[in-house]
């Protein structure tokens, strides 16, 4: 069986979306969204009619801002995330999310031909808060291989 690697990420604002202090976040999203969707080894991206997941929340909390995605491979998403021009709107964020104490990432296999939802998205998530990376949701800093190379 192929397994394609799914990851959710989670940030809190700390401006107010509707300001004029979160509109250069909404000003990049378009691109940054663009260039997931036509970066090597990307399959899928959660995103409304609209082309974004701005309005979607994951823990009914309206502050949540959620990015769940499906990549073929842990490299390809790693490029895309630290070596495309992602990384320079990353390094902004600080401008318009809190900084969180808690993991607000999470990675996890699954098959090639299905997609990930929004509940299972906040499972993963709570999984590595309670328990750490392991093979059921990881990071980037403790990644683990699909499940047909396991054994």
């Amino acid at each position: 069986m192929e397994y394609h690697l799914a990851q959710v990420n989670i940030a809190r604002w700390k401006v107010d979306p509707q300001s004029a202090d979160a509109a250069t976040f909404f000003a990049a999203l378009e691109r940054v969204n663009r260039l997931a969707d036509t970066s090597a080894g990307f399959v899928w991206r959660l995103q409304t009619d609209q082309g974004d997941a701005t309005s979607i929340h994951v823990f009914d909390d309206p502050g949540l801002l959620v990015n769940l995605s499906v990549w073929k491979s842990i490299d390809a998403l790693k490029a895309y995330a630290f070596r495309s021009d992602h990384t320079a709107i990353m390094r902004r964020r600080g401008e318009w999310f809190e900084r969180m104490d808690q993991p607000h990432l999470a990675l996890w296999w699954m098959p090639a031909n299905a997609l990930p939802t929004v509940p299972e998205a906040e499972q993963r998530l709570v999984h590595v808060r309670e328990h750490g990376p392991t093979s059921e949701a990881f990071t980037f800093a403790k990644a683990f291989p699909p499940p047909n190379l396991l054994h």
